[in-house]
């Protein structure tokens, strides 16, 4: 990944953060998703006061990218900010749905140093699959 697309991708999660519906937390988050197909796709956290109901900012864009696209929807890139810029890697149910769509792609998060990145597969080195 370059330098420019991965600025331009935590830009977007950055952007896609502003919207994001937290009032229970206060915990705002937003991502973006590189589609195999060079489109790109952004959701945001949105909270519930039923809190499972609760959908994270990784599995809104991709499935995001899943309605736009259908079932061939592949991920080849993902970033994710949050806006109290504290390191904060992707959950585990963000993992596997990351794993399903994009078992190589490059995830930008951020880290105890700022932004870093890692393959999916690092991220969930046994994901779970049924294919």
């Amino acid at each position: 990944m370059t330098p420019a697309l991965r600025e331009r991708l935590v830009a977007a999660a950055e952007a896609a953060m502003q919207r994001a519906y937290a009032p229970y937390s206060n915990f705002f988050v937003g991502a973006a998703v590189l589609a195999a197909s060079g489109a790109m796709y952004t959701g945001c956290n949105v909270e519930n006061a039923s809190y499972g109901l609760t959908i994270c900012a990784e599995r809104n864009a991709i499935f995001q990218g899943v309605g736009a696209e259908g079932a061939q929807f592949r991920i080849r890139a993902i970033a994710v900010s949050n806006k109290a810029c504290v390191a904060c890697s992707p959950c585990g149910a963000c993992r596997q749905v990351i794993h399903e769509f994009g078992p190589e792609a490059v995830v930008v998060f951020r880290g105890a140093q700022g932004y870093t990145s890692m393959v999916a597969n690092q991220l969930l080195p046994a994901g779970f699959s049924l294919l």
